[in-house]
């Protein structure tokens, strides 16, 4: 069995197309531990969602393994999927669009419920959906609203308690806080690591606002055109970023100091197109310090130490 809670190996993930194959996921490869939150992030298109959906099975993968708890979940039949999926979870994007409009709040988040028979009674999934509402910060007034009648911070509150209905070791939370208010992004993610410490959760968080998983993470894995670039604990990535890709998006962070002096790194050069893609380095046509090498081969994911990891042929 292995030791870690999460382990993906060479995962990809390809679409068909009528123009060729998109490779949305491309040898993407990492680890994760009970309780511990890994950061992806990445520019719009990078795969950062495809990676996350693809490792809960929700999409199947083209090739690769996720080992969940020392399981390949890619060899689980459908039926034996179902019963993994109380122990994986999702938080979604767009708190109102994941919501059936036509249920309550309580119907929503007693949905899982139903689903996987936890209660024998309606007395205990009742009791549950209220101690459920109360973990995440809903009021009991507030049982019997409809997700129209709510702002994006409850609505998301409540896709929270539904992922947590099942007591999952396992959540991937999808861009949880981009639809909210800055406000209420700082209390979803306050929420979030209270109940990762009292459930001893891991997450995969998927975002492209690096302030953000800075604080929230304790690895961060920077995603470009399908592939892992750059992977190290939090400090050590936003203190001693390697990759010419992770520098120029972390000179991008706005600094709330008018007098502070940042050099930004400005990309040129036009993104790649993720059909049919060489084995060459993806962000050699925009990056400074392209060598021939670079469009020669795909550099590897390689540990400079620290768990420092890089897939750069400058390295």
């Amino acid at each position: 069995m292995s030791e870690h809670l999460l382990e993906v190996n060479h995962l990809k993930k390809y679409f068909k197309t009528g123009k060729g194959t998109v490779q949305a996921v491309d040898d993407v490869s990492f680890t994760l531990d009970a309780g511990k939150t890994l950061g992806l992030v990445g520019e719009s298109g990078c795969g950062k969602s495809t990676t996350g959906r693809t490792v809960l099975r929700l999409l199947e993968p083209t090739d690769g393994q996720v080992i969940f708890e020392g399981k390949d979940i890619a060899k689980l039949s459908a039926r034996e999927m179902r019963h993994m999926r109380k122990d994986m979870q999702m938080i979604f994007q767009d708190p109102f669009s994941s919501l059936n409009p036509r249920k309550t709040v309580e119907e929503l988040i007693a949905e899982p419920l139903k689903w996987f028979k936890v209660h024998k009674t309606k007395a205990e999934t009742k009791a549950h959906v209220a101690k459920l509402m109360e973990t995440v910060g809903l009021a009991p007034r507030l049982a019997n609203v409809y997700p129209h009648e709510l702002d994006g911070g409850r609505r998301q509150r409540i896709g929270i308690a539904r992922a947590l209905a099942l007591d999952p070791k396992l959540i991937v939370c999808d861009e949880p806080v981009s639809a909210l208010d800055v406000s209420i992004q700082a209390q979803v993610l306050n929420l979030l690591k209270e109940l990762q410490r009292e459930y001893n959760i891991a997450y995969i968080f998927i975002t492209h606002d690096l302030s953000v998983v800075n604080h929230f993470s304790d690895d961060i894995a920077v995603m470009y055109l399908g592939q892992i670039v750059e992977k190290a604990p939090a400090k050590e990535l936003f203190t001693n970023p390697v990759h010419p890709y992770t520098k120029a998006l972390l000179s991008a962070i706005p600094i709330p100091d008018p007098d502070a002096q940042v050099e930004q790194i400005p990309l040129k050069g036009e993104i790649s197109s993720p059909i049919n893609m060489a084995r060459d380095c993806h962000f050699a046509a925009r990056c400074p310090y392209a060598t021939e090498a670079c469009h020669a081969s795909t550099p590897e994911l390689v540990n400079r130490g620290n768990e420092h990891f890089v897939a750069c042929h400058l390295f």
